[in-house]
Parts: structure tokens; sequence; C-alpha cells
């Protein structure tokens, strides 16, 4: 890593958006490379290089603090390792055509408590179970200032797709993006989400 680069890097962890912003811009061309040609023939028309690369580089913001620099190329290997990862999160929620359970759906979606339950109810990881706070009235509050800490593009994706329940086609038209990228966007945006609500420490339990 040159001596520059090395600095950038220093600079970024401390919080230095410029830097972080010209480190990207440094690792953008090979990343970007490199996953157009690991995308499957079959999912070539519904996902590309900068629909992975959109939601990875909003994941290096708000993880470049965790990062430990260990040397030459650490930056590239980190980021690249991110990207690839999305990549195959993309690929297999394309192949199971994931959509809401029909089940969870709210009549008046946006406007009743239902969909926030739905949503922590989608968030519950396995061997994990919502708190009866989660199944109420509680679910809307924290969901939404949650929703407040979070990326707009997370923010926006989790309201259209989860709670008010759009069709993942009519998510990816409002949201400008293909639907292989709404899937991989609604997959963060949910690890985000599922943080900062366990950090509450009172939404799941074991």
């Amino acid at each position: 890593m040159m001596n520059n680069e090395a600095e950038m890097v220093k600079k970024a962890i401390m919080g230095d958006e410029t830097s972080l912003t010209d480190l990207i811009c440094l690792v953008d061309p090979p990343i970007r490379t490199r996953l157009q040609a690991k995308i499957k023939p079959a999912h070539r028309s519904l996902l590309d290089a900068t629909d992975i690369l959109q939601v990875t580089y909003i994941e290096v913001y708000l993880r470049i603090a965790q990062f430990e620099n260990r040397g030459d190329g650490a930056f590239l290997a980190w980021v690249t390792r991110m990207a690839e990862n999305n990549l195959r999160d993309a690929e297999k929620m394309l192949n199971a055509k994931k959509r809401p359970t029909p089940a969870l759906r709210a009549t008046n979606a946006g406007q009743s408590n239902d969909s926030y339950i739905a949503m922590v109810n989608t968030l519950s990881s396995p061997g994990t179970t919502p708190t009866n706070a989660a199944r109420g009235a509680e679910a809307k509050s924290a969901i939404d200032t949650a929703l407040g800490q979070m990326p707009k593009d997370y923010t926006k994706v989790i309201q259209l797709y989860d709670l008010d329940q759009l069709h993942i086609n009519d998510v990816a038209e409002n949201m400008g993006r293909s639907s292989g990228a709404i899937h991989m966007l609604r997959a963060r945006a949910h690890d985000r989400l599922r943080e900062l609500l366990g950090s509450e420490g009172n939404f799941f339990t074991i």
C-alpha cells in the first residue's frame, strides 16, 4: 500500500469521509470488474455490479470504524469480501424469489401496528422470539425510531416493502433499482435494523 493510501485509511477509520470516498474510488474499478464477471448469466438481466456496489458502499460507510487495517491490500480485500457476500446473498434471494409472507400482510399497511409486528417477526432470528413488548404498540415506536437512525435507502426499502408491503417490482420502480438490488438492499437494511433493535435489549429473547 502506498504511503498516501495508508494515510487515507487511517483518516477514514477516524471518521474522515473525504478520505473514505477517495479510497472507494481507488478500489471501485477492480472490484466492479470482478463482480460483473462473477454474476451468473441467469441473473444478469436482474442484477449488475452497480447494484451490488451501491449496497456495499453503504455498508462500508457504516462499518469503517470496525475495519482492522492489516497492511497492504487490506482495505481492497475487505471491501471485495463484503461485495462478494452481497452478490451471493442477492443471487440466493433471486433464486428463492422471496416476498413478504402473505399471512403477515396487514389490511391497511402503513396505518396499522400489524405491519410493524410482522416486521419484528421477520427480524427474529432462529432461536429467538419477539418479546411481548415487540408485539404491541411499542413495536411501531421502536422501529420508527430505529429507521430514523438508518441510511435513507435502508429506511425507504423497509417502509415500502415491509411496512407498506408493496410488490417487489413496485418497490424497484419507486427506488429506480433492479429487483435484485432491492432484495439485497432489504437484507442489509434488516441486518442494520436488527442491530439497532437488539441494542435496546427488550425485543428479542432466546
